[in-house]
């Protein structure tokens, strides 16, 4: 075999594994974003972001296998393709590549790393990139997105750029204005695969173009001086926080809000709320390289006290970026939106606003010097009308009131409710003095204030009130409490078979007095004046009787001596003015009732003592 067999065969070999020993695996990058929107930048400026090229290197591209490009985007999103280059060759260079570069000077400054291909000398540079995949942080594949490609430094009289797409046809996007004058290169092909800009003269601009969805670009560069190309994923951008409406149902309240993928049900982006803030709190911003559908969530965060329900949710959305068809949520009551997919280029901000339905509450506090009576113990309740809403009943002794507050109650906006308060079992409210205190959470609510026992509120959305009753207990006292009952005994058509009130009928009345303070009543200074209505007679067949109770009272009681009649045209002032004496079994000239039992009335222990006298009337 011949040395130049032998030399071709080891050049060949040589060339095997030279090429073998510099393919290298891909070149691991991110893309940047610019920093700042310069004098000429388009306002959806942070909706691309540019590829880095730092890890470019001209040798490898120019083999056959070319160079592989791995980046992972901002959303997790893994890029890959291929590169590879002919003709002049190509460096990796930073923005702006030089002073009279539009990209970088007016528009979208600031962008990291190298992200623009420069040529080295002046020529033609082809770059094929292709085998572009898009892989999603989540499950399933990425069917739609946007590739960009700009003009890296400005194609002056004599220069072109061109770009060929086997996506969707290129759209212009954006421009950058030139660092003087208004010159822009002529321009072709927007609609179609092939776009071709022509250079001017002068300082000029540069046009941002995009295809949706390409498995290959290939850029021509022709440079007089130098060219340079920049290469962008298209984002669509959105962000999502919650803010809260007037009050908190609980101080502990917290919210979960989150952007999801709506297929996977994956979290893409998410922010909870914390502290006291009524917010907006920090947003949690997703962008997008990929049209996928997406959920907008709101749920209660770990440690809060309410439940999803107790608030009503309000999704509105905005987007910054003009003409885009995405529709958007305003006003739209709800924890769960399905929002679908973005458009690229969109600047959407969302808020989940959470008011809270009306929230009532009743608590019982009582003086330090305590209760009357060690039994004593008290009812508290929210009514709507006389419907019971929340309830709590006491328990504790001496100042101390436990299970004294009742149930947060969630009302309903415009429905009138009452805080009122009644003794547990023989306890009696006459025997304490109370006041009532309410508060709002909701600061800026125009709702008035119950100022008293058994006032009433009209709550709106938002309101949160808390109201407290404080009881302080009388000085030691005799306490007469007086009741009236009446019942039909008989009647002159059903006789004593389930009689009715009308006229001729008998009517049993009975008066129920109770001394619910801790004293003794006077000897025998119990004087009961009953005033008849006009249409009742009483007279020698009222019969009178009087029934201790189940503590009695200790008095005693003579008919015919304790009780007396008084004709007068107003009421008596003391038993012995009563000197009416009837002449009729029913004697319609009597206005007056007169009971005076004797002895002293027993003090309260907590049962209070009590009696009822009854007698005989009828209906005239």
């Amino acid at each position: 075999m011949c040395f130049r067999t032998i030399k071709r065969i080891f050049w060949l070999i040589f060339a095997h594994f030279a090429i073998f020993a510099l393919a290298s695996p891909a070149s691991a990058a991110n893309c940047a974003y610019a920093t700042s929107q310069g004098s000429t930048g388009p306002s959806n400026w942070q909706t691309y972001c540019w590829l880095d090229f730092s890890g470019f290197r001209d040798a490898t591209a120019r083999q056959a296998s070319g160079q592989n490009f791995s980046y992972t985007l901002t959303d997790g999103t893994v890029m890959t393709f291929n590169l590879k280059v002919t003709g002049s060759s190509l460096v990796g260079s930073a923005s702006p590549s030089w002073s009279g570069a539009a990209i970088g000077n007016t528009a979208f400054m600031g962008i990291s790393g190298k992200p623009i291909l420069y040529q080295t000398a002046a020529g033609t540079t082809s770059i094929t990139i292709s085998a572009i995949t898009l892989t999603p942080p989540t499950s399933g594949s990425i069917a739609n997105y946007m590739l960009v490609a700009a003009d890296g430094e400005s194609s002056n009289q004599g220069e072109s750029l061109q770009f060929q797409t086997n996506g969707g046809s290129w759209q212009m996007l954006d421009q950058a204005g030139p660092i003087s004058g208004a010159s822009y290169p002529t321009y072709s092909g927007i609609g179609s695969t092939t776009f071709l800009e022509n250079g001017a003269t002068g300082y000029v601009g540069a046009y941002v173009v995009g295809s949706t969805n390409p498995g290959q670009v290939v850029s021509t560069l022709v440079g007089g001086g130098l060219q340079g190309v920049m290469f962008a994923v298209r984002f669509a951008s959105i962000r999502l926080n919650t803010q809260i409406s007037q009050a908190r149902a609980d101080p502990a309240d917290q919210f979960n809000f989150a952007i999801k993928a709506t297929g996977s049900g994956s979290n893409m982006a998410s922010g909870t709320t914390s502290g006291a803030s009524l917010g907006p709190f920090v947003a949690a911003a997703l962008s997008s390289t990929a049209a996928i559908p997406l959920t907008l969530s709101q749920t209660m965060a770990p440690g809060s006290v309410s439940t999803i329900s107790h608030y009503r949710s309000s999704l509105t959305c905005t987007n910054a970026i003009g003409g885009s068809s995405t529709t958007l949520p305003v006003g739209v009551l709800t924890t769960s939106y399905s929002f679908g997919a973005l458009q690229f280029g969109d600047n959407v901000s969302c808020s989940f606003t959470e008011t809270p339905y009306p929230h009532l509450r009743l608590a019982k506090s009582l003086a330090a010097s305590g209760r009357q009576f060690a039994a004593d113990q008290f009812v508290m309740n929210i009514k709507a009308g006389s419907a019971v809403a929340a309830t709590a009943t006491t328990t504790g002794t001496g100042a101390t009131v436990t299970t004294g507050t009742t149930p947060q109650f969630q009302g309903t906006p415009g429905v009138i409710y009452s805080f009122s308060e009644a003794g547990a079992g023989s306890t009696s409210l006459t025997q304490y003095t109370s006041t009532m205190s309410c508060s709002n959470a909701a600061a800026s609510s125009t709702t008035s204030l119950p100022a008293a026992p058994g006032g009433v509120v009209t709550p709106q959305m938002g309101d949160v009130i808390n109201c407290t009753i404080l009881n302080t207990k009388r000085a030691t006292n005799a306490t007469l409490v007086a009741s009236k009952a009446s019942l039909a005994s008989s009647d002159p058509v059903n006789g004593t078979t389930n009689p009715k009130a009308i006229p001729g009928a008998v009517i049993l009345y009975s008066i129920t007095v109770q001394n619910t303070g801790p004293n003794p009543v006077d000897t025998n200074s119990v004087f009961i004046i009953d005033s008849l209505p006009p249409q009742i007679a009483v007279g020698s067949a009222a019969a009178p009787s009087l029934t201790q109770g189940t503590t009695s009272s200790g008095l005693t009681f003579t008919p015919s001596t304790d009780v007396r009649y008084s004709n007068a045209g107003s009421a008596p002032s003391n038993f012995t003015s009563c000197t009416y004496s009837p002449v009729a079994a029913y004697d319609p000239a009597i206005k007056y009732v007169c009971i005076n039992p004797k002895g002293a009335m027993a003090g309260s222990s907590g049962s209070p003592p009590s009696f009822t006298v009854s007698f005989r009337t009828q209906i005239q």
